[in-house]
């Protein structure tokens, strides 16, 4: 028999300016580490650079204040969300 269970994740965007390859690696490999990160994303658009995270249970302020230390002293937290995401088990 499948039950239907509901299961929380966030989504976080961080702002932070892309200057180079390098710095997007950087914030590549600090946003992978961090505990409880399912997916990373960068976003680039005009007027604002930065990277999109979905996990579970991730401490949004611990990777801002990373980025902040190690790629740029602008990292800013834009928004964390919850996102219900429904998953089969049996």
């Amino acid at each position: 028999m499948k039950m239907l269970q509901r299961k929380q994740k966030q989504k976080i965007v961080i702002e932070v300016p892309l200057h180079c390859a390098k710095c997007k690696k950087k914030i590549m490999e600090i946003c992978t580490t961090a505990e409880g990160v399912t997916s990373v994303s960068i976003i680039q658009r005009e007027q604002r650079d930065g990277v999109e995270i979905v996990g579970e249970g991730v401490d949004a302020a611990r990777v801002t204040e990373r980025l902040r230390d190690k790629v740029n002293k602008y990292a800013k937290l834009a928004r964390v969300a919850n996102v219900e995401e429904s998953l089969m088990t049996s």
